[in-house]
């Protein structure tokens, strides 16, 4: 379930037809834009850190007279909130910047992002729901997405063959098949002690809502039932020691651990496999598909996403141009070519595309070096994996900070210092106590 970086998720703002007043910030604003004549090319300065990028924009310059993109390659996502803050701070924000879904609500609080609304919903149909929701705050449209996040279960046929375990279909079998392993001297995951976003995807399956919009107020629950049972599976695996807890900080080591067969299976998504194809020598053609265990007795239900799959381009406020920029940025999540080089694992992310109609990409985005004789019917369980992903899950408007505090905590839990629903406590009164000292209204 890791990445180098915390998630970026792709998960799904729900909180449309509400006043702003309020709910992100004391005075509630939520940036619109205005566009300017020019009487020559419009130049859009634009900011993003993902692979195929580049390729992107010279295609689009090159299909585009009156529009031309100016491309700034940024190191990854958190280095991006960094930059946009200082240039928001000094009045050269850029038009258009790649983004991720859970900072969008902190940014139109914070009044940085147009309301592009007027330009692009006329297009929403070309999108998946969940994927355009993620460019959205109460309704309001301030970015176009630019990919999906099927999420699935990704382990080695071998070893499970070799100790009589089949893929496992519910959290249940999940934790029978990894002690079972531990006999061996094999995990069967692995929580790197920076990343939370375990706990995230987990509470979200199981219908936890840690944010949610209460009239003009902000409702807070870390505690609610699909958290605790979110924390019961976690706690489990933590205590009968089924986990490796190896850092992304040394992301080689991590990716020799799951070739060497050190641990047997992640949750990930079609992007991360990239890694594992780029940093694997032994074990190619070992791996397959299956969907995400589900909680005992419930129906298939597949978290909103992970880090750099739930990616939007958003326009900001300080944007001179915002007709052209929400143009440009429509275009860059619709054109063929545009969407067949990002899906591409080898010119691109490997990320699905947001569209609505996306089944024809899912073997540009997977490895058949990687699955071998699985390649097949691992198409199958990613296209079955984008019908049944969360969506109803909301962000705060001081994600951001929640998230770090997050890690704090969570590296305790792995750490065995302290328990899941001691975090979840924690995380409960200092996230109510965060808002209201930015003059946010909230209850919890």
């Amino acid at each position: 379930m890791k990445s180098t970086t915390p998630r970026g998720r792709v998960l799904h703002l729900t909180v449309a037809g509400l006043a702003l007043t309020g709910l992100l910030t004391a005075c509630g604003t939520s940036g619109s834009g205005n566009d300017t004549k020019s009487s020559g090319p419009v130049t859009l300065p634009f900011w993003g850190w993902a692979n195929g990028q580049e390729t992107v924009v010279k295609a689009f310059n090159a299909s585009h007279k009156d529009i031309q993109l100016k491309y700034t390659k940024v190191t990854d996502q958190l280095t991006m909130q960094k930059q946009l803050a200082n240039a928001v701070k000094a009045g050269n924000a850029p038009c258009l910047l790649q983004n991720t879904a859970e900072y969008v609500t902190s940014w139109v609080a914070q009044g940085a992002l147009a309301d592009i609304s007027q330009y692009v919903d006329s297009s929403k149909d070309k999108f998946n729901a969940g994927a355009w929701a993620s460019a959205q705050v109460q309704g309001k449209s301030y970015g176009v997405p630019t990919s999906s996040a099927p999420q699935f279960t990704i382990y080695r046929t071998d070893i499970f063959q070799k100790y009589g375990i089949n893929p496992p279909s519910t959290w249940d079998d999940f934790i029978a098949a990894g002690k079972v392993l531990k006999k061996h001297g094999i995990k069967i995951t692995n929580y790197a002690g920076e990343d939370p976003s375990t706990l995230e995807v987990l509470a979200m399956q199981a219908g936890a809502h840690w944010y949610a919009i209460d009239g003009n107020s902000w409702k807070v629950n870390f505690q609610d039932a699909g958290s605790l049972k979110a924390a019961k599976v976690i706690q489990e695996i933590i205590d009968n020691d089924l986990n490796s807890k190896l850092s992304f900080a040394d992301y080689a080591a991590v990716q020799r651990n799951f070739d060497n067969g050190g641990t047997a299976t992640r949750q990930i998504s079609t992007w991360q496999m990239a890694g594992m194809v780029n940093n694997f020598t032994k074990s190619f053609g070992k791996w397959a598909l299956s969907p995400w265990p589900t909680y005992t007795g419930e129906a298939a239900k597949t978290p909103a996403g992970t880090n750099l799959t739930g990616s939007v381009t958003l326009v900001t406020k300080q944007c001179k141009n915002v007709k052209q920029a929400a143009e440009a940025a429509l275009w860059m999540s619709t054109d063929t070519g545009a969407v067949k080089t990002m899906a591409d694992p080898t010119t691109g992310n490997g990320v699905m595309p947001a569209l609505a109609d996306s089944q024809s990409y899912v073997a540009g985005a997977i490895s058949e070096k990687l699955l071998g004789k699985n390649y097949q019917s691992a198409q199958k369980t990613v296209t079955d994996s984008l019908n049944t992903v969360t969506t109803d899950w909301a962000f705060g408007p001081d994600w951001t900070a929640m998230f770090t505090e997050l890690q704090a905590g969570w590296g305790k839990v792995v750490g065995k210092q302290e328990t899941v629903t001691d975090l979840l406590a924690h995380m409960q009164e200092w996230t109510v106590n965060d808002l209201k000292s930015r003059g946010i209204s909230v209850e919890g």
